[in-house]
């Protein structure tokens, strides 16, 4: 909840730049260097978290955020602003496959998992409602500078968290170099289960990705205010509230097994699909709000599912690149999303993006089919790391 309550590098960097004078055009360039930088950040922190620990990693992290963020902030060339804007997006999401595994490693019980992933994802989702509230009565305030002020500030909070309160671990103490990384790697590129489920949340995740992307450009395209964007937002953070204490009871018992949910990642994906597909039919400020209230359910049970994939699927030696693989989905849906919207509004309207989103949604839905057939039995011929001999 800090990271994101006060994640306002993202969501907040156009505005900065127009305000600096730069164009549409190098706005764009620099948003995308950063969705490249928060794609290749995913995979490095998994990668990190098993080869230096998970402690290490996220405090590494975290700090180096806390050093680029107000160091961005003050850059006035464009070489200066995209290089911090690369680094600025491998760190930004970095907590996700770290804590995911810190998670897994803790807690063992199925059930109890699910539900702390189920509040965590609560928690992330009221602290994106807070960074669009609070960073827009602060950027008015103090400016846009200071928003990646207080956002080093909490990154630099996290960092001490993390360092207080996780164990210290060192995989690579445990697994010599030469003998890990390779088979590491051959474990995950082999695995089809996680290429399925990859391919299934970057089409889900397109959908979820339009609530802070594609919508704008859609209620922009209806004539409405950007308070009315704000509004949204409210009905995104209210639904979160209600939803998550209802279903994580539930949730908790589907998950609580040795069989990984991928039969709820189909279920939600096309609930995804649905409910953000509605969006492209609306056209008032109450139209959209409650598109993204019934998008919220899918959009809950679809992260609480992936977890649950993840982890069962995902060899101890390896969970923070199986993690940092996933999570690189949201990356490239976040590229994808206003993409896809776009050119559906210039070619068919609101109808086209409301039937586009609701292709992506079913196409997850149907990957996630085979998915579950594949899951339901190991992998076969994906090597094991042999553990280290006793001393």
């Amino acid at each position: 909840m800090v990271a994101r309550g006060f994640g306002f590098a993202y969501p907040f960097l156009s505005y900065h730049l127009k305000d600096l004078g730069y164009s549409t055009q190098a706005v764009g360039q620099a948003l995308a260097v950063f969705g490249i930088g928060w794609l290749v950040g995913q995979l490095l922190t998994g990668w990190a978290a098993d080869r230096l620990g998970r402690r290490r990693t996220l405090v590494a992290a975290m700090l180096t955020a806390a050093v680029c963020l107000p160091v961005m902030a003050q850059a006035h060339a464009f070489a200066a602003v995209c290089t911090g804007a690369l680094i600025a997006g491998i760190v930004y999401d970095s907590p996700r496959p770290v804590v995911s595994v810190a998670i897994a490693d803790l807690i063992t019980d199925d059930g109890q998992r699910t539900a702390v992933n189920g509040w965590r994802h609560g928690a992330v989702n009221i602290g994106a409602a807070i960074t669009g509230a609070a960073g827009g009565l602060l950027a008015e305030q103090l400016g846009f500078p200071a928003l990646f002020w207080f956002n080093a500030a909490a990154c630099a909070a996290c960092a001490l968290l993390a360092r207080h309160y996780l164990d210290d671990d060192s995989p690579a103490a445990s697994f010599p170099r030469t003998s890990v990384d390779r088979p590491r790697l051959q474990l995950a590129v082999r695995d089809a289960r996680l290429w399925l489920l990859w391919l299934a949340s970057v089409a889900a995740l397109t959908c979820a990705a339009s609530m802070f992307t594609a919508l704008p450009m859609l209620m922009e395209d209806d004539g409405l205010a950007a308070d009315a964007y704000g509004w949204t937002q409210v009905a995104n953070a209210a639904a979160v509230v209600v939803f998550t204490p209802l279903l994580n009871p539930w949730l908790r018992r589907r998950c609580n097994g040795p069989q990984p949910s991928s039969g709820l990642l189909a279920v939600s994906s096309l609930l995804l699909g649905v409910g953000m597909g509605g969006a492209g039919l609306a056209d008032t400020t109450v139209g959209y709000s409650i598109a993204v209230a019934a998008a919220i359910p899918g959009e809950i049970v679809f992260f609480i599912a992936a977890n649950d994939i993840v982890t069962k699927i995902s060899p101890p030696e390896a969970r923070g690149l199986y993690a940092g693989i996933w999570g690189s989905t949201l990356a490239v849906a976040v590229i994808t999303a206003p993409v896809l919207s776009a050119a559906s509004l210039t070619s068919g309207g609101d109808s086209l993006a409301a039937l586009t989103t609701l292709a992506a949604g079913a196409l997850g839905a149907a990957i996630g089919l085979p998915l579950i057939g594949l899951t339901r039995r190991p992998a076969l011929g994906t090597p094991r790391i042999p553990a280290p001999a006793a001393s």
